[in-house]
């Protein structure tokens, strides 16, 4: 928040009074006179703007004192796009119109006043989020053009609220495999170019920490906020299942979607929530937030909440690559200094050599199917099939002139899928109907007792990956060196059922491949706080999880975790541009 000092009048007050009044004692015109020294020789300190590090409560106080509009803001916002897109290949598609709305919501403001906090606020979304007046593609190439029938019900809600759709940005294709697309290409890490964002929202994280807006969604199947969340070293949530409606996104499998915010602070996902929350008659899932959703998430934040707050680190993802234990002890030891009491603890193992197996038995032919209910409400010449998909993906050996390139992780992916049975199959039916069960109980059970308030964990157990790295551990959210979303296995035939993927490899130990696909599988939330960085650089975060509608404790405990660190950190690949700061 911007730190004003004594305002000018203040001081014109005081000498006013002294004119005025005379007093007849020597004394009291000297106490006068030092009064008037002091209030002149101190310093009047202004409120300091840095676009890069501005909160959307930052911004709207530069919006209340004048020094900023909504048209001077989102031309600084698409002044760095064109500078730094050419290396990060975040952004799919541009909104033409974007300045001329930002000129007619600072119009609204000036005449009726903001709408909201996120009035003429510049807001990027991952590609799979249906826009009317922008394609949505999904990042699949074969979607180029696509102008859906009605926005989705969370891009509605920030339009009533006055935010301003900026870009609509890389991802995964259909949200599944590393950072990359047919349509978008590979999105890089701006704080190491050679790095992956991870996936499946990496176009998000990337210009969320490249400073492209304050406020961007992503979606979130498997960790698919959460990973892109750690690699480019902001903050992400993906909320309870139920808490933000997903119709109008394309869907990657149903039982575990969820789309939600990536900010870089957790004041900005606390005010997100504000205007996105609520039950929608075009998702059911949202009927379990009734009466649950809060009005106003930002009254929950305080600086001391970490006091006397039993909080459990989940050691099973521990480790794995020593550089990710160090600052997540660390981060452990800033909480013990909050007061906050740490209980180490592991999950049972028959839930961690399960839980991805659960996880791709559900997943790969909820895609199968439920991209087809979608794409049934796309105009003419769109594919309509899985199969149409898988086809026009493998006629793709070679990039294109026109910038299509070969997806040859999705492709195996799609092939897999192809494989699936109906969604009427006893062994899907038994994973999803048992199997999630089995996982929400095992979760409570274990939270229940360690006496816990929330878990922590390593977001990622590894570093970032280098891009080109092959994928390593299971799936989820690019928690992989690679950035993978899923485990991607062979099927040949005959053998296991083609919808289950193949056990860890025996020198992976069980839990080594992170923990975020619990999340999904429970659909509880999971708030995810930058940490610190690597030797050579690259992010590290933590992740914050309870049990469902938990949200008003975790962006507390994380608030608390924030303003205790401030880990955040501007990429060095994508430092400020002239007009960006400036004093007030």
């Amino acid at each position: 928040m911007p730190r004003h000092g004594r305002p000018i009048s203040a001081i014109a007050l005081c000498l006013s009074s002294i004119v005025i009044i005379r007093p007849p004692l020597r004394l009291f015109r000297l106490g006068s006179l030092l009064i008037i020294g002091f209030l002149l020789l101190s310093p009047i300190r202004a409120a300091e703007f840095d676009l890069q590090n501005a909160t959307i409560a930052d911004i709207n106080a530069a919006f209340d004192a004048h020094a900023l509009t909504s048209e001077k803001l989102t031309a600084l916002e698409l002044k760095r796009i064109e500078t730094y897109e050419p290396k990060l290949h975040a952004v799919i598609t541009l909104n033409p119109k974007a300045l001329d709305e930002a000129r007619a919501l600072d119009a609204e403001r000036k005449a009726k006043g903001p709408r909201s906090p996120l009035h003429g606020i510049p807001v990027v979304l991952k590609d799979n989020y249906n826009t009317t007046d922008l394609q949505t593609t999904g990042g699949f190439y074969g979607l180029k053009g696509s102008l859906p029938p009605a926005d989705a019900t969370i891009v509605a809600k920030l339009r009533q609220a006055g935010a301003i759709v900026l870009a609509k940005v890389n991802m995964s294709e259909f949200a599944s495999g590393g950072a990359m697309s047919s349509l978008g290409g590979q999105s890089h890490n701006p704080h190491n170019l050679d790095y992956t964002p991870a996936g499946s929202s990496g176009g998000t994280g990337v210009s969320i920490a490249a400073a492209y807006a304050p406020l961007g969604y992503g979606t979130d199947t498997g960790g698919s906020i959460r990973g892109p969340s750690t690699a480019n070293g902001v903050v992400g949530l993906k909320p309870t299942l139920g808490l933000l409606s997903r119709a109008g996104i394309i869907p990657l499998a149903l039982s575990f979607d969820t789309g939600g915010p990536i900010a870089r602070s957790v004041y900005d996902i606390a005010v997100s929530l504000n205007v996105t929350t609520g039950v929608d008659p075009r998702d059911d899932a949202t009927q379990k937030s009734t009466g649950k959703a809060e009005k106003d998430y930002t009254k929950f934040l305080d600086k001391g909440a970490l006091k006397g707050a039993r909080i459990g680190l989940a050691s099973d993802f521990l480790g794995v690559d020593p550089e990710v234990d160090v600052v997540i002890e660390s981060a452990i030891g800033t909480m013990r200094l909050q007061g906050a009491e740490i209980v180490y603890f592991k999950y049972p193992p028959q839930l961690l050599l399960a839980k991805t197996e659960i996880y791709n038995a559900i997943r790969r032919p909820e895609f199968k199917w439920q991209i087809q209910d979608y794409l049934s409400t796309l105009k003419p010449g769109f594919p309509k099939t899985h199969a149409d998909i898988l086809a026009l993906s493998e006629k793709i050996t070679a990039p294109t002139p026109d910038g299509v390139i070969p997806n040859p992780t999705r492709l195996a992916s799609y092939r897999q899928e192809a494989l699936c049975p109906p969604l009427t199959d006893p062994i899907y039916l038994a994973t999803k109907n048992e199997g999630l069960a089995f996982v929400r109980a095992t979760v409570l059970a274990t939270i229940a007792d360690n006496k816990l308030d929330a878990i922590v964990y390593p977001t990622s157990s590894r570093r970032p990956a280098k891009i080109g790295a092959a994928p390593e551990g299971e799936g989820g959210s690019g928690r992989g060196r690679g950035g993978s979303t899923e485990t991607v296995v062979s099927y040949d035939g005959p053998g296991p059922h083609p919808a289950l993927g193949s056990p860890p490899a025996p020198s992976v130990p069980p839990g080594a491949g992170g923990a975020t696909n619990i999340a999904n599988l429970t659909g509880f939330p999971d708030l995810i706080v930058p940490a610190g960085f690597s030797v050579d650089g690259l992010p590290i975060g933590i992740s914050f999880f309870g049990p469902a509608f938990s949200e008003p404790k975790l962006l507390a405990y994380g608030y608390a975790f924030e303003q205790a660190t401030h880990a955040l950190r501007q990429p060095v690949n994508t430092p400020s541009l002239p007009g960006e700061k400036f004093t007030y």
